[in-house]
């Protein structure tokens, strides 16, 4: 097969074919982990397991080569004395911080709720989902420039897809009346906010691509 192709751009469902492949990795590895958590041989087992050739070399010459570098980066550090640090590129981002807010409102509203109602299944679902958006839009939304616009994309539909499963959440917490009506259409006006600006730019990137790229 010709390797014509091998350096076009990555679109959005490239990416998104890599980020499973890595996900589904990374869950091999937690349960290989959790196998093996006590066995004296534990490290080699796994890289057995999940097809990671030499890992006892190179693991030894990484850590020689990690020290030397951790030295060399805490002597960098007590050089540059109290400079701070600059933040994230996602963190001064209106949509990132319209998330984080909501999040914020969430944790409140958890901790005014009585414990049957915090601790219930559909109000886990959305704490957890919410929150996980907003961690897809942060690898979203951190490349200013747009150098990688497939994996952009392919991370917005990730944090619009947890967003949907929030929503299914809320029309649980009310049809079981887990909070009242007041706070559900709050926690679901929230929530379609933030999914109709992931929706808007989702689109303006799409384009963006097509602009860069062509339709391949």
């Amino acid at each position: 097969m010709s390797d014509s192709h091998a350096d076009d751009p990555w679109d959005e469902f490239r990416w998104e074919r890599f980020l499973q492949e890595q996900e589904q990795r990374t869950e091999k590895y937690m349960e290989l982990f959790d196998k093996y958590m006590n066995h004296p041989q534990r490290d080699e087992m796994i890289a057995k397991e999940m097809g990671w050739k030499h890992i006892v070399e190179d693991e030894a010459e990484w850590e020689d080569d990690f020290d030397e570098a951790d030295c060399e980066e805490d002597e960098d550090f007590e050089e540059e004395g109290s400079e701070p640090a600059k933040p994230f590129k996602f963190e001064r981002n209106p949509l990132y911080r319209a998330a984080l807010a909501f999040n914020g409102e969430l944790d409140e509203l958890l901790d005014r709720l009585p414990p049957a109602a915090r601790e219930h299944p559909a109000m886990n679902t959305l704490a957890t989902q919410v929150t996980l958006a907003t961690a897809k839009l942060a690898a979203a939304l951190n490349d200013e420039d747009l150098e990688e616009i497939g994996m952009n994309i392919a991370y917005l539909k990730r944090a619009l897809h947890a967003l949907n499963t929030s929503l299914d959440a809320v029309v649980q917490l009310g049809e079981h009346n887990v909070v009242d009506t007041e706070t559900v259409e709050r926690l679901r006006s929230g929530v379609f906010a933030i999914r109709n600006d992931i929706v808007t730019i989702t689109g303006e990137y799409r384009a963006e691509f097509r602009r860069r790229h062509g339709n391949s």
